[in-house]
């Protein structure tokens, strides 16, 4: 799926005067870095259902040519490999993160937009002889997936005290510290950010590497898509409410938090003169997350915060000429590069204000708890006695 579109007017039929416009798909080929796109293919499964449900049409989605598309996606997202986990594996750079800031592996984003595009998916794939394998797979991974992010990536003061307390080197099939996650990788920052109250999905989860760094997009559409369980999602945004001066500030939303500053930006952005820190992807502010985050409040019975944050950008955003981001540790600043009048990010403004008004339109993009899903073995259905998956380890991810 490409990540974008340039319009090109071209003579018709040979006639310098009569011009058709057509569009060259970007797969990659001309991205900066050359990285081809993950999450367009899953945002476009997510939006064809919203676009179903919110005017009726859902024969768009049951043409032939749409329902191939939805086929060669999930084929694509869903092809057995060397890797055993069912999270998506992915390269730096093929998100809304699009340049290098280390989240190779199996970002948080890229996880939250594949589980939503599956159960989206799921609705809308048409019903044949053809189809029950799919589901089955699908299905089966759904279960897996949502097991795997709650069970690993959440983490709240207790599941950081465990870590603390890790052993490492276990290699037993009852190992606690599964990934071998060595305590010495917890950062300094987060023992004194993170609140009593509340928690968040990591960005990342790697043997022998967790990305503590709390990434917005992800941990927003976790809690839309119920990939978050409803105690985890009510954290999510205890977290936000608690560190508001941190992630919202002057300008929602910090698109990952804290920034990678000095050696580490060197080392691991390559020295990127964009991602400098608190400026664009490396902690800058983004005005287009307050729509999901917008979503997210609602989902949670919780629009207040969702107006406290669209209230304190309200006459700004306008003044400023609509930019696509915001610099520095607060978003005061108009970001260095920022494009203005930029169209996501008039859009996200006023989606957050359509929303609000009307709260019932967010149906059309949530999905709910699906108690089915918990009813199947969480890490894929296995007779095998070293497997040790049950219905009631999956299930109770919704009371943890």
């Amino acid at each position: 799926m490409p990540a974008s579109f340039k319009v090109r007017s071209v003579p018709l039929d040979g006639n310098n005067e009569a011009f058709e416009e057509v569009l060259d798909p970007d797969f990659g080929e001309s991205a900066i870095g050359r990285v081809a796109p993950v999450d367009s293919g899953l945002w476009w499964i997510i939006l064809l259902r919203a676009y179903g449900k919110i005017t009726g049409d859902y024969a768009l989605q049951e043409r032939v040519d749409v329902q191939t598309g939805i086929r060669l996606i999930l084929n694509l997202c869903l092809t057995d490999g060397f890797d055993m986990f069912p999270t998506l594996l992915v390269t730096d750079g093929s998100c809304m993160i699009d340049r290098r800031m280390g989240i190779h592996g199996h970002p948080l984003e890229i996880q939250a937009l594949f589980y939503s595009a599956l159960r989206c998916a799921r609705e809308m794939v048409s019903t044949d002889d053809g189809s029950k394998n799919l589901i089955r797979v699908i299905n089966n991974r759904l279960s897996a997936l949502s097991f795997h992010i709650r069970e690993y990536y959440w983490v709240d003061m207790k599941k950081i005290n465990e870590i603390y307390r890790y052993k490492t080197e276990e290699y037993s099939h009852d190992a606690i510290n599964k990934f071998n996650i060595y305590p010495e990788q917890i950062p300094s920052w987060l023992a004194d950010w993170i609140p009593d109250k509340g928690g968040y999905l990591i960005g990342n989860l790697q043997p022998a590497h967790m990305d503590f760094r709390f990434f917005s997009l992800g941990n927003l559409w976790a809690i839309v898509s119920s990939l978050a369980t409803q105690k985890q999602a009510e954290g999510i945004l205890n977290l936000i409410e608690t560190k508001w001066d941190d992630i919202v500030a002057n300008m929602p939303l910090k698109i990952c938090y804290p920034a990678l500053e000095y050696e580490e930006w060197r080392i691991i952005t390559g020295c990127d003169p964009k991602n400098t820190p608190w400026s664009y992807h490396n902690g800058g502010s983004w005005p287009t997350l307050l729509w999901q985050f917008t979503l997210a409040c609602i989902k949670m019975g919780r629009p207040d915060l969702a107006r406290r944050a669209v209230e304190a950008v309200e006459k700004r955003l306008s003044d400023d000429k609509w930019p696509e981001y915001y610099d520095t540790r607060t978003g005061r600043f108009i970001g260095k590069q920022s494009r203005l009048y930029q169209t996501w990010t008039i859009a996200g403004f006023l989606s957050s204000k359509m929303l609000l008004d009307c709260p019932e339109m967010a149906s059309i993009l949530i999905c709910d708890e699906d108690l089915e899903l918990l009813e199947g073995c969480a890490c894929g259905l296995s007779n095998s006695a070293r497997i040790k998956c049950s219905r009631r380890a999956a299930r109770s991810q919704v009371l943890v």
